[in-house]
């Protein structure tokens, strides 16, 4: 059977939609070629039981059958009623059968052939029989004298062959139909073909099935968020695309629910945006040709690069301390060194030990202030950068960070924080007063983070705008590198649904806050 199919999809549909067609008009047909006999047989009955009827209760012809010579008054009168209704036959008899009227007059004076009984118990009876002109329906009925009593009958039939010729000539009319649906049924599906062979490319089912799942596998495996509109709704969006948008969840008839910057607009490349948790997306939005409202909107995430940027920018700033660390070091050494040549070995000795306990000691209160290494490594780092730009930074005694603030924040996402935040305050704190003050509390179940410094500080319109990437208060933005800081400590908070505010107190204060409200001492400037 297989075989039998043509190759394509829109062959084998359109051969599958031809046969059933076909078996429809072919059964149709039938139909109809039954439906005509059984009606031709059902006016036939209803025709041969009127004329019956129709010479039976007349009562000329009750007088006729009482009369000397009941042929000479009925023969020509039958005659005359089956010329004008084309029925076969019309016969009038006695009681016991005798004709009196017949088709052919030589039968006349001989017995009818057919059933008498029913119209001698005064009833109208039709039948099929076969008589002297062949298989008829026939319908008998009695023929009663005034008085009531039944002085003969009427016998009126068509022949089958008659019958048969009359719903035998609407066969023409029938087929005529049959073939004039068959052949504007085939047309239709001829067009119906092309177009599927032009949708479809002319491809198998298994070739279409084939190109559905490599389409499915690919689409879910690219790591670049892929959605779909269609009339201003997403209709498909890949794996990738949920993950980045957070908020793409099946709204039910194969639709999805969109953030609103998706749908909106004709086309766009590249642009920058911040979606679920403050991801910063970029987003290129492509009309389909000849579907207004049909667009493909790719997007790609930006916040894992920015993050990437962030720390590789901290870890450049370990670096620029660590070559100064060195080279103060280094200074120091040639010092005691120098010391020690002039014989002066217990001033080496003391100016050795007392920068040793002070580093030591720096040490110690931040290990036990902040247990995590990471942030203890990069605050030490911040003192030391900061020291070399002549700016105060110092950790507050309120500071306490126990070991379980790693289920808020990653140490990466801590150091980001931090970090970004120390470095913002050391480029706006005030030349004529530099300081900056750190205060890091947070357990298990919050987490708090406020720097403060000398500067002037940032209006509120000023600080949600220095949120977003790019922006600076500096020349240059995003082109000069600048511009990034804050927007990464955005971003990690609105991941975890923290909040981050600013405000000018005691000096230029910025406060991030995660989990639960974190009551801390009160913090003045140095």
């Amino acid at each position: 059977m297989g075989k039998l199919l043509p190759r394509s999809l829109a062959g084998q549909a359109v051969a599958l939609q031809v046969a059933v067609v076909a078996v429809i008009v072919i059964g149709g047909s039938v139909l109809a070629v039954i439906d005509s006999r059984i009606d031709e047989e059902r006016a036939a009955r209803d025709q041969v039981t009127a004329v019956a009827v129709a010479l039976a209760d007349a009562p000329s012809v009750a007088a006729a059958l009482e009369a000397p010579d009941p042929t000479a008054a009925l023969q020509p009168v039958t005659e005359q009623v089956r010329a004008a209704t084309g029925i076969a036959f019309i016969t009038i008899m006695s009681t016991d059968g005798t004709r009196f009227t017949h088709t052919t007059p030589a039968l006349i004076g001989q017995k009818y052939i057919g059933a008498t009984a029913q119209a001698l118990r005064g009833e109208v009876y039709t039948e099929e029989e076969t008589g002297t002109l062949g298989p008829s329906i026939r319908t008998i009925a009695p023929v009663r004298a005034p008085d009531g009593r039944i002085v003969g009958m009427v016998a009126a039939g068509i022949t089958i062959e008659k019958l048969t010729e009359a719903w035998m000539g609407q066969l023409p009319l029938i087929l005529t139909v049959a073939v004039a649906s068959l052949v504007v049924a085939f047309g239709g599906l001829w067009l119906i073909r092309r177009r599927l062979r032009a949708q479809t490319g002319g491809l198998a089912p298994a070739e279409l099935r084939l190109m559905y799942e490599h389409h499915d596998a690919v689409l879910h495996a690219i790591r670049e968020g892929l959605i779909v509109l269609d009339d201003g709704r997403a209709v498909l969006a890949n794996d990738e695309a949920r993950r980045l948008l957070g908020s793409v969840a099946d709204a039910g008839e194969n639709q999805l629910d969109m953030p609103g910057f998706l749908t909106d607009g004709v086309g766009s490349l590249d642009d920058v945006l911040t979606a679920h948790r403050g991801r910063v997306l970029m987003m290129s939005r492509s009309p389909v040709p000849g579907r207004e409202d049909g667009a493909v909107v790719t997007i790609r995430d930006r916040s894992e690069v920015l993050e990437a940027l962030g720390e590789l920018d901290t870890m450049t700033r370990f670096a620029e301390t660590l070559r100064s660390r060195a080279h103060e070091s280094a200074n120091r050494l040639h010092t005691i060194i120098t010391l020690i040549e002039m014989g002066r070995a217990d001033e080496a000795a003391r100016s050795a030990t007392t920068e040793l306990e002070l580093s030591q000691q720096l040490i110690d209160h931040m290990t036990d202030a902040v247990v995590e290494p990471t942030l203890a490594a990069l605050l030490l780092g911040k003192i030391a950068q900061a020291s070399e730009r002549g700016i105060t930074l110092t950790l507050t005694e309120d500071s306490h960070l126990t070991d379980r603030t790693a289920g808020l924040l990653q140490p990466s996402e801590m150091i980001t924080v931090v970090g970004n935040l120390i470095d913002n305050a050391l480029d706006a704190a005030d030349p004529d007063d530099p300081w900056v003050e750190v205060t890091i509390v947070g357990d298990a179940a919050s987490l708090e983070v406020t720097v403060a410094d000398s500067g002037p500080g940032m209006d509120p319109d000023v600080f949600t705008k220095a949120q977003e990437r790019g922006y600076s208060t500096k020349n240059g933005g995003d082109e000069a590198g600048r511009g990034l800081g804050l927007a990464l400590v955005a971003q990690v908070v609105a991941r975890h649904h923290g909040t981050l505010r600013a405000e000018n107190t005691y000096g230029s204060v910025v406060t991030t806050r995660l989990g639960r409200a974190v009551n801390t001492g009160s913090t003045g400037a140095p």
